[in-house]
């Protein structure tokens, strides 16, 4: 089950509650579904999704959040993939998927490759003025370089200036973008001048620096980690198979990062689509940050690979389909900010 998925179970649930005569509200069009990375208050897997819609919907339907939470939960405790549902604090139904579930998501992660996590928007863009750019060599090349984003992750999107602004001017980007990419090169470039928040100033590093320090390349390194676990799983002779979370973890620290890996795989569509809907290439790139380190966590706590005298069994196929799912979120997500993704570094 994949967040989408159960964002549309929420809505069924709401619509069901109307047409049963238990609410008396206006459907909602979206509802919005967060994952919470680490561990969770729910069950014994922690929480997976969490949801306010009960909060969306109350005022309408003149009774408590909570009282709306309650009917919405004993809806969704039948639907296939739910483990639990519980509510917390003032009406947010926190729910835990079953193992089965989690699979799942990864397995469409897997079958959906470069389509996952695609928003396929047709929003126009519009060209800001950035405070802090002309450390970048002036605001026209930041522009450029964010509308070149927005251009992959809104593919169907134009491109358009606000009254009274300039479009970017293709000559004075050429001439700051060139010095730019003999001194950082255009992976490190992009990632300075995308990595900021809008209205945030670009800092440039006096020269890209190969280690897990630099952001960039930790997420860089990250997904050619994965790529590295398929080439050596093919030389043990087996491959990734997706498999129930509680037959690849056993432990607490294990369970940890892997609920915390799920989470970062599951959220990526939601970034992107955040990113879409904000104009805002930076919420790509800080996702990838966030995906990486889980992968990297998890890697190191639960790995893919037979070690010693191990022969490779379910568990490391299931762990190598969990590491090749990061690999696709990395991977989609690098292609969206123009960022090169090396299988090997």
């Amino acid at each position: 089950m994949t967040p989408a998925e159960f964002s549309c179970a929420v809505l069924c649930a709401v619509r069901g509650a109307v047409e049963d005569g238990e609410l008396s509200v206006t459907v909602p069009e979206r509802v919005v579904v967060r994952v919470p990375g680490g561990k969770g208050a729910t069950g014994e897997g922690g929480v997976d999704f969490a949801c306010g819609v009960a909060m969306q919907v109350a005022k309408e339907a003149g009774r408590s959040p909570l009282e709306v939470a309650g009917m919405l939960r004993k809806r969704l405790a039948g639907v296939p993939g739910i483990a639990h549902v519980e509510i917390a604090g003032a009406g947010f139904l926190n729910v835990t998927l079953t193992g089965g579930a989690r699979a799942g998501l990864v397995r469409s992660v897997l079958a959906q490759g470069r389509a996952y996590g695609d928003a396929g928007g047709g929003g126009r863009v519009e060209l800001r003025t950035v405070e802090g750019a002309e450390a970048a060599g002036g605001a026209d090349v930041r522009a450029a370089v964010t509308v070149e984003a927005l251009g992959r992750i809104l593919p169907a999107g134009g491109v358009a200036t606000k009254p009274g602004e300039e479009a970017v001017r293709p000559r004075e980007v050429a001439e700051a973008w060139q010095p730019l990419v003999a001194r950082l090169g255009a992976d490190e470039a992009r990632w300075a001048l995308l990595r900021p928040a809008q209205g945030d100033a670009v800092r440039l590093p006096e020269r890209p620096v190969q280690r897990e320090s630099n952001a960039r390349f930790r997420v860089q390194y990250a997904y050619a980690r994965t790529c590295a676990m398929t080439r050596n799983a093919r030389e043990l002779g087996f491959a990734a198979e997706p498999a129930d979370m509680r037959d690849v973890g056993g432990t607490e620290a294990q369970d940890q990062v892997l609920r915390e890996l799920f989470a970062a795989i599951a959220e990526y569509p939601a970034a992107v689509e955040a990113a879409a809907r904000h104009r805002a290439p930076d919420r790509v790139a800080r996702h990838l940050e966030v995906t990486a380190d889980a992968w990297l966590r998890c890697h190191d706590v639960c790995p893919p690979l037979p070690v010693g005298e191990e022969k490779p069994s379910a568990v490391h196929r299931g762990r190598l389909a969990l590491a090749e799912a990061a690999g696709t979120v990395l991977a989609n997500g690098l292609h969206l900010l123009g960022i090169s993704t090396p299988d090997r570094l």
